[in-house]
């Protein structure tokens, strides 16, 4: 039996949206951010963005200009996907008392 490897945009909440939805001016990004705020997938999308320091579009939630901001701020990431699934991983952990 093989299994089929499945890629994290085939769960994306953006999945079947118009790209110009996701690549859109100011106020087109807004309404973009919303739909990434329920994505499953997030983390996985931001960290694609940033690990290959994708220009243009609305990814993980984050438009290029905070994306920029971010990159500029940690230089020395090498990999925000470990970053950031580190950083869920802490989130999603229950809290001691």
């Amino acid at each position: 039996m093989t299994s089929m490897r499945v890629h994290w945009s085939d769960a994306a909440a953006c999945r079947g949206t118009d790209p110009d939805e996701l690549f859109a001016n100011t106020a087109g990004q807004k309404r973009a951010k919303t739909i990434c705020a329920g994505c499953p997938v997030r983390t996985e999308c931001l960290a694609e963005a940033l690990d290959n320091q994708v220009e243009f579009g609305v990814w993980g939630g984050m438009t290029e200009r905070e994306r920029r901001t971010l990159l500029r701020r940690k230089p020395d990431v090498v990999s925000w996907r470990k970053v950031l699934h580190e950083a869920r991983r802490e989130h999603e952990q229950p809290h001691a008392s």
